[in-house]
């Protein structure tokens, strides 16, 4: 397991959207935006509908890929970006709770979400790191 740059660990805490790439049947990627927590070394993401293509992949091909864009950028003003390439697993139950906890992140403090009364549990997304690549401050 690759272990995630501080900088890049500040940057995903920070609410920057995720692209995560997961391979469809046929080999093509297919891409979602989606929010990116960080639970202990793994990163994060929560999913209430059951039948979303990037959960049919990853239960069928663990390999994923996020690429995270910073606000930040070098002294001639390239900026900041990282990429994740993991494998993920899905785990049934907790994406409203991690929702709330992401929300207040991305959307602001006091958020409520999911914006209904009794959320189905969903999944959650586990995505260990394999490997770290980008341009950041730990590759400057």
């Amino acid at each position: 397991m690759a272990e995630l740059p501080a900088e890049a660990r500040a940057a995903i805490e920070s609410g920057a959207l995720a692209h995560l790439v997961t391979i469809n049947s046929d080999g093509s990627p297919q891409v979602s935006c989606v929010w990116a927590g960080i639970d202990g070394d793994e990163l994060v993401t929560a999913h209430l509908a059951p039948d979303q293509q990037k959960l049919k992949n990853v239960a069928r091909d663990p390999r994923v890929a996020l690429s995270i864009e910073f606000p930040t950028r070098n002294a001639i003003g390239l900026q900041h970006y990282v990429v994740v390439h993991g494998r993920a697993r899905l785990t049934e139950g907790g994406a409203p709770e991690l929702l709330r906890r992401l929300a207040q992140v991305y959307v602001g403090p006091g958020t409520r979400f999911p914006p209904m009364s009794d959320p189905p549990p969903g999944y959650v997304m586990h995505i260990a790191i394999e490997r770290v690549a980008g341009y950041g401050p730990w590759s400057d």
